[in-house]
């Protein structure tokens, strides 16, 4: 006979803590797989704000500042011509929050091929081929038998797709026409028996606990608010007379009365026997409980309280800003590794459609974060002084060509977009390797620089770096074009020297914490404002206004540098005649290009 062990568990049960009921405190670490219904998922997503931002704020992240294309000016207009005509990134956006939303949606790339059951051939899209884009979501599309060949593209994927059309007709979907966005990543479709095979999670099935966590918390301090404030009032046999009903509907009578009269702030009459009590319910607190519950669903959604809550962050020194950066890395991770893999195919056919065929370009995320004016001016000094260290001092003792620092700093400027339209002004001007002045012009500004050269005996060294006073000007290069133009107005006894003055300091100044420029010729193009005006305490300079911004750049850093300037603003101009009789209502100022020649450091004169 053998022996039959038994093990018996008791029916004990605890009132107080609920252990062993329904209740227990101790049934949420055990874990059920529960899939949200539509139905379900719909109704959260339309009736309640949580579930909505935790489905649309990264997928609106991810596509509000886009893409910048890296390509030529003419390509990257018309790749982007065609992603508005295609609406591109309002379809992305739509598949994606309901990619979250559902676990699936995807993008339809429509070529007007007759079978689309065939794989997509990018090599026969040409200009203007791509037609539409349509956003299916899974409840339309059903994913079809799971590719098992391991040498396949497609391998642990759906072969095929199948369309749920009008009138119970079906179209079978080859994957590579398909932009497919799969929401939370699922778990093993054949352990947890997942209806959408082919298919994620919704993003709202790990998170659904927290969110109806904090909406009932929410809900129940809603109601603790409105039950905030009780009277009590005692009435003397109240119970032993509710058996009357003469007695019940004088007493809702009564107090019906009674707190018309009272209102807010109104007096309550009670009689003398009755006996009055407020009771208050103590809120302090219940703040700091709704937003723990909120950090919670936070933190199960993967987005900070001051995005999901658009507010502040609370705290003395909080700033969130460690928070949103970390943020903004998640959202470059998934615009890195999903977004952009699973828009290969489509980003090669909106290539072929606006005839881009440069196997060259290519495109970089935009970044989420916004810099002020103050922090883009700072980068744009920052970045042009390390140039300038690079650079050297101009004695053949640089660490970089000269011309190799421009092209990187011009490059790094455009990525920046702080001097907006410098690709197309260095595709009219050129590279500052293309502005290198000729053998001629150097010549005719060094004996320009020569002519103009103080006496010996009041130069000093050049190795002596006492500070100094300091007179800067650029010599103008074409003088001849300049003076053709004076005598036609009417100038008789033109200036020799031509010239635009930079500074003219009388305070001394180290010269070489002045710096240098960045190139030793400056061509200011045809055209622009330009004007005559007599300048001088007795208006006898009559001299031609230009604008230049690398002059008034030049003048304002000396002066920041400690050099001094004697009139109310700086204005670049060119003396034309120094005295005679001239109506300058009658000259048409000179609209032809102004090319000067180097910098040049002297000591000021007197004369």
């Amino acid at each position: 006979m053998s022996n039959v062990i038994a093990f018996v568990r008791d029916s004990l049960t605890s009132l107080v803590s609920r252990m062993g009921t329904d209740r227990d405190k101790a049934a949420t670490t055990f874990y059920a797989h529960t899939v949200m219904s539509d139905e379900q998922l719909i109704a959260a997503y339309s009736t309640a704000w949580l579930p909505r931002k935790i489905v649309d704020i990264p997928a609106l992240d991810a596509c509000r500042k886009w893409r910048d294309w890296q390509a030529k000016k003419p390509q990257i207009e018309a790749i982007e011509e065609e992603e508005k005509r295609l609406n591109v990134k309002g379809r992305i956006l739509e598949a994606a929050k309901k990619g979250r939303l559902f676990g699936g949606a995807a993008v339809y790339i429509g070529t007007g091929d007759a079978d689309p059951m065939q794989p997509l051939e990018v090599d026969r899209i040409g200009k203007g081929g791509l037609r539409y884009l349509n956003v299916m979501t899974r409840r339309q599309l059903s994913a079809g038998e799971i590719d098992r060949n391991p040498e396949s593209e497609w391998y642990g994927q759906p072969s095929y797709y199948k369309l749920s059309g009008a009138n119970g007709l079906q179209v079978d979907i080859h994957p590579s026409r398909l932009v497919r966005f799969t929401g939370a990543m699922p778990a093993d479709d054949e352990i947890t028996g997942n209806p959408w095979q082919g298919w994620g999670d919704s993003v709202l099935q790990a998170t659904l606990d927290a969110i109806k966590n904090a909406d009932s918390t929410a809900g129940n301090i809603a109601s603790l608010v409105f039950e905030a404030k009780i009277d009590i009032i005692r009435v003397p046999d109240f119970m032993a007379n509710l058996g009357n009903e003469v007695y019940r509907s004088k007493i809702l009578e009564r107090y019906t009365l009674a707190n018309m009269s009272k209102g807010i702030n109104g007096t309550l009459l009670l009689d003398k026997e009755e006996e009055y009590e407020t009771k208050s319910a103590q809120l302090s607190g219940l703040t700091d409980i709704l937003m723990a519950f909120m950090q919670i669903v936070s933190g199960a959604a993967d987005i900070p309280v001051t995005r999901l809550l658009g507010q502040s962050p609370a705290g003395m020194n909080s700033t969130g800003t460690s928070d949103m950066k970390n943020y903004h890395d998640r959202i470059q991770s998934m615009q890195e590794l999903e977004v952009s893999p699973a828009m290969r195919r489509l980003d090669e056919c909106i290539e072929r459609s606006a005839d881009v065929k440069d196997p060259d370009v290519h495109y970089r995320w935009a970044p989420l974060e916004q810099m002020s004016e103050k922090e883009r001016a700072d980068i744009f000094k920052t970045t042009a002084d390390a140039a300038r260290q690079l650079v050297g001092t101009g004695t053949g003792q640089e660490i970089i060509p000269r011309e190799a620092v421009s092209d990187a700093l011009v490059n790094r400027l455009v990525e920046d977009g702080v001097l907006p339209g410098l690709d197309a002004a260095m595709v009219t001007y050129g590279t500052l390797a293309e502005q290198e002045p000729s053998e001629e012009e150097l010549a005719a500004a060094a004996a320009a620089a020569n002519q103009n050269q103080p006496p010996a005996n009041q130069r000093r060294a050049a190795n002596d770096a006492a500070p100094r006073t300091l007179y800067v000007r650029r010599d103008v290069i074409n003088r001849a074009e300049i003076t053709a133009w004076a005598k036609e107005q009417g100038f008789a006894d033109i200036v020799p020297d031509l010239h635009v003055t930079i500074t003219y300091s009388k305070q001394p100044v180290d010269w070489f914490e002045m710096g240098e420029s960045w190139s030793p010729r400056l061509e200011i193009s045809a055209g622009g404002p330009r004007q005559m005006e007599a300048l001088g305490q007795s208006g006898e300079y009559y001299a031609l206004l230009i604008t230049a911004n690398e002059l008034k750049w030049r003048h304002e850093a000396m002066i920041e540098l400690g050099a001094s300037w004697e009139w109310p603003e700086y204005q670049p101009h060119i003396s034309i005649q120094i005295g005679g009789d001239i109506d300058l209502s009658k000259v048409t100022p000179y609209q032809g290009k102004i090319v000067l020649g180097p910098e040049i450091f002297e000591e000021v004169r007197e004369d």
